[in-house]
């Protein structure tokens, strides 16, 4: 397995421990230009498009937090019929959660900005 693909398997392994959360229906790692790194989402959603979405929501986010507290992006939740949680997994990428609308979002944000921070020290590692 060349360089890219052990990345790709460890931060894999990192979004299928999130399946541990009651009401989780997907996850995904994308760069912040919006190209795929890895995801564990249904079939139904298409995964390089939701990674150039999520990447989109990101740089408003960074923008808006910037802007009215001069801080960087940490998360952003929106909730619809169901959540879209995205958090900051370093500099480079954002992990981005979907998740049922009776999720206990507390849980949720308890077992992702692990990930996340796992996530973030994984792709700061591969670029050494």
């Amino acid at each position: 397995m060349t360089g890219a693909g052990v990345l790709e398997a460890e931060v894999q392994a990192e979004l299928l421990g999130l399946r541990r959360v009651p009401g989780l229906t997907g996850s995904l790692v994308a760069s912040v230009d919006g190209l795929l790194i890895a995801h564990d989402l249904p079939p139904s959603i298409e995964p390089s498009s939701m990674a150039a979405v999520t990447a989109s929501q990101l740089g408003l986010a960074n923008r808006v937090g910037e802007t009215a507290h001069g801080g960087g992006f940490q998360e952003v939740v929106v909730r619809g019929a169901g959540y879209v949680v995205t958090y900051a997994a370093g500099p480079a990428a954002s992990l981005t959660v979907l998740a049922e609308g009776d999720v206990n979002v507390g849980r949720l944000h308890l077992e992702a900005r692990p990930v996340a921070r796992a996530v973030a020290a994984l792709l700061a590692a591969a670029k050494r």
